[in-house]
């Protein structure tokens, strides 16, 4: 058995996991190790990748001289360059050439402007010779971006929205929470509210000192819809919404890590408490699993007025590395209806602050606030994401609006179900409703799965003795598994989870068969002494 540790009982689940692969690599233990702990996706979208690096190679052409000198080139006028362009992808046969090709070509308006103005603003931004203007979002790259969100998140939605390029989700987040508090529609102590489970640090940003929030938990629980296993939110739990003390909700849809969409009940009782109830609820949602859902629906889309959505690009089109995300809010909302309605005190206190920005302060709108906010405003001319990211994400967006896109969907939603049953299988379990199951993760309550499987005795000795960290412990340390506690996320403390994303799809039967084989070593321990 594993000695209890109280200073990694103290961790969270991320700085566990990384203080046992540490200890792994120091030991020299790492052969045969698998990371099922963190979720970072082990596929890529090449496509649109190439399609990317393509148009760089094209557009540093662009800066050359006549001569061929490399030194201080300067992208040239853009007389002829449409015919350059065309010879250019002419002469190449590549996925990304063709994707380039058919973006061109198109007769359907992707690119929100004309093509030859897309090209030469597309050509500037990639070369990265100028700082992003406007600083909130890039002409070029924000209406193939709306477009994307439209139809993967937005259920196609004809409400006017904005949205705001950022260095991915992590700071969607905290450029959210840093506006809401820079512009006093949430004070310190406030009273929010928490769908459970959801993102650790969803739980753990309210906690600190510049925020001390009074947390209300919404928690979902485990329930059988179509006579299959959901995470879903019971109405009296959503009913905590009524409180009109609650001033904004915070919620992961899908889940993380129970991995489960929000059912369409659950969003219609939300809509009919903030009509009837609670007109003035701010809901920020956090949409980055939507993708992994055959028919998604967004808050957002359902409640616009009122909902604030963060998006990463991240776990699609795996690449956490970018940093690439957007924050969309509706041209006409809550936010905007709340800060104009502010007192005087207040009112003057933030025209005060974003004097520097406008002449007329009081008119930026909460988008723009968050933009200024993300610069501590008086960088806000040098504020927005770069030039380049906001490239490849144009490129991601362009790719999914393509039935290329539409396979793309598919074969990742296929790879991510295929390991789930895999895991399933070997650990006994029953497969949860595919319809509402991004399959991105899965949350194993290891105390019910070894009352299942073991019975009764055998649980109750294993949670009286042992703690689930240390159980990760062991499994680290004996059999080369990395899991993540998911306690944090305000699931059981008994639940972990497990990436269905980073793993090769044939190792997930061995995922299995290690949390067994750890579960039956202690057992005959435990038969010994009995």
């Amino acid at each position: 058995m594993i000695v209890k540790d109280e200073a990694k009982e103290k961790l969270s689940p991320f700085e566990l996991s990384l203080s046992l692969e540490q200890e792994l690599i120091k030991n020299g233990q790492t052969q045969g190790l698998l990371n099922a702990g963190r979720g970072n996706p082990n596929w890529t979208a090449p496509t649109p990748r190439e399609a990317f690096f393509l148009l760089g190679q094209f557009a540093t052409s662009e800066t050359l001289h006549a001569d061929g000198n490399y030194t201080a080139g300067q992208i040239y006028q853009s007389e002829n360059r449409s015919q350059r362009f065309e010879t250019f992808l002419a002469g190449q046969t590549s996925k990304g050439a063709n994707f380039l090709k058919k973006i061109w070509y198109s007769d359907n308006n992707f690119l929100g402007m004309p093509r030859e103005e897309w090209l030469s603003q597309m050509l500037d931004y990639i070369i990265g010779d100028n700082y992003p203007n406007p600083v909130r979002c890039l002409p070029a790259a924000e209406g193939p971006i709306k477009k994307y969100l439209n139809q993967e998140l937005f259920s196609h939605s004809t409400i006017p929205f904005d949205i705001f390029a950022v260095e991915g989700g992590t700071a969607g987040i905290c450029y959210l929470f840093d506006s809401l508090m820079n512009n006093f529609l949430l004070s310190k102590g406030d009273r929010i509210a928490l769908m459970l489970p959801t993102f650790a640090p969803y739980l753990e940003i309210p906690e600190l000192p510049q925020y001390q929030f009074d947390v209300v938990k919404i928690h979902a629980k485990q329930t059988v819809m179509e006579g299959k296993s959901t995470y879903q939110y019971a109405t009296s739990e959503i009913d905590k919404l009524k409180d009109p003390t609650i001033k904004a909700v915070f919620v992961v849809n899908p889940s993380n890590p129970t991995a489960n969409a929000m059912c369409g009940s659950t969003i219609d009782q939300i809509k009919k408490i903030v009509a009837e109830d609670h007109p003035h609820l701010m809901v920020l949602t956090d949409d980055v699993y939507g993708t992994f859902v055959p028919d998604f629906t967004s808050l957002f889309s359902e409640l616009p007025y009122n909902t604030a959505c963060i998006y990463s690009y991240s776990k699609y089109f795996g690449a956490t590395g970018w940093r690439i995300g957007t924050i969309a809010v509706a041209q006409e909302n809550i936010f905007d209806e709340l800060i104009r309605s502010l007192g005087d005190k207040n009112r003057k206190s933030l025209n005060a602050r974003y004097a520097s920005v406008s002449p007329e302060p009081e008119k930026i709108s909460f988008i723009d606030r968050i933009v200024a906010d993300s610069r501590d405003v008086a960088l806000n001319h040098a504020a927005g994401l770069s030039s380049v990211q906001q490239v490849m994400m144009t490129m991601f967006s362009l790719y999914s609006l393509l039935d290329e896109g539409e396979a793309y969907k598919a074969e990742v939603m296929a790879i991510c179900h295929e390991r789930e049953k895999l895991l399933y299988k070997t650990l006994g379990l029953d497969e949860p409703l595919e319809s509402l199951d991004t399959a991105y993760y899965c949350e194993i309550d290891f105390n019910n799965w070894i009352n299942t499987r073991y019975g009764k005795d055998f649980s109750d000795y294993l949670r009286n003795n042992w703690t689930i960290t240390q159980l990760l412990t062991s499994l680290a340390e004996k059999e080369r598994l990395m899991l993540l506690k998911a306690d944090a996320f305000g699931s059981s403390d008994w639940a972990v989870r497990v990436s269905l994303a980073n793993l090769p799809t044939d190792q997930y039967s061995e995922v299995g068969k290690r949390m067994i084989r750890l579960v039956e070593n202690i057992r005959q321990d435990w038969l010994k002494i009995k």
